[in-house]
């Protein structure tokens, strides 16, 4: 099982300081053997996570700009691009331009978007769940189009009309796409129909048992080989930060029997670098090991 880190505080420092701080821990996520490093696509702070609006936030693809400057290994991804923020072709000439300047580390993470009090505030149109799923699943056409170097062909949607699919420079390789969430009936369908991995929020082995059988069952009908879709999971590792290694990686094993291949952790009430240091870098080697 690979191990993933998931950016979303910037509160521990001053703004000023921010720089630093996102080097340090991106760069001793890297020197840890971290396989990932994610932030969120929001621009406030959760209210839902119990956190205030106005506590920090960074632009994703901004932030994953600079971090690919400051690494040479990790891969790096949005966990998850919200599809209501980016008219889907200059998403996808976004993400190829990350992909290339990060010597072809991207992985488009996306997802329907949910935080509405976030788009009445910043001026984003806002539609109805199910309008949201339509606009996902034009969007992960037209960036399968875009980065496809020999159809630059126009696209005719319901919601998204291009008059030409051009994205030069491609990626360096098609970027891996992530689908974020653990919706039954559309999310895990549109993993099954275009995704190469997703990333569920789940509680327990047992959920996830669940998800994954119905992610299955979505691939059995479109004659899909779930072997393709690479899966990861969000964890807090409350036992990573209360020291407990053996504790976590014996909770890790059970999902790892059921072919989680990453765990993505979340930072705790800390700076971010000492974060990665003390508590995610112990367990990486660890979880290497696990179905060995």
């Amino acid at each position: 099982m690979r191990v993933g880190v998931h950016l979303y505080r910037f509160d521990s420092v001053e703004p000023g300081a921010l720089r630093q701080e996102l080097a340090d821990a991106a760069r001793t996520a890297e020197d840890s053997g971290v396989a990932w490093v994610s932030v969120m696509d929001h621009y406030f702070q959760m209210v839902a996570a119990g956190f205030p609006a106005d506590d920090p936030m960074l632009e994703a693809y901004t932030t994953l700009g600079y971090l690919a400057g400051v690494t040479s290994e990790v891969q790096l991804g949005v966990l998850v691009t919200g599809v209501t923020y980016r008219h889907p072709g200059l998403l996808a000439k976004i993400h190829a331009t990350l992909d290339v300047l990060s010597g072809g580390r991207a992985t488009l993470g996306i997802g329907a978007a949910w935080y509405e009090e976030e788009h009445r505030a910043m001026g984003v149109p806002y539609p109805p769940l199910s309008e949201r799923f339509e606009r996902l699943e034009e969007t992960l056409q037209i960036c399968r189009q875009m980065w496809d170097p020999t159809n630059d062909g126009p696209y005719d949607g319901t919601h998204y009309q291009l008059a030409r699919t051009l994205c030069s420079p491609q990626p360096l390789t098609r970027p891996e796409i992530l689908i974020g969430g653990s919706g039954e009936r559309k999310t895990l369908r549109l993993v099954a129909q275009y995704g190469d991995a997703c990333n569920l929020f789940t509680s327990t082995p047992e959920e996830v048992a669940h998800k994954l059988d119905v992610l299955h069952r979505h691939c059995a009908d479109l004659g899909r080989d779930p072997a393709e879709i690479r899966v990861t999971m969000l964890s807090r590792g409350e036992k990573l930060l209360a020291g407990d290694v053996d504790g976590f990686v014996e909770e890790m094993r059970a999902y790892d029997a059921l072919g989680v291949e990453s765990v993505i952790l979340t930072p705790a009430d800390t700076g971010l670098a000492a974060w990665v240091k003390d508590a995610v870098a112990p367990a990486v080697p660890r979880l290497a090991q696990l179905g060995s």
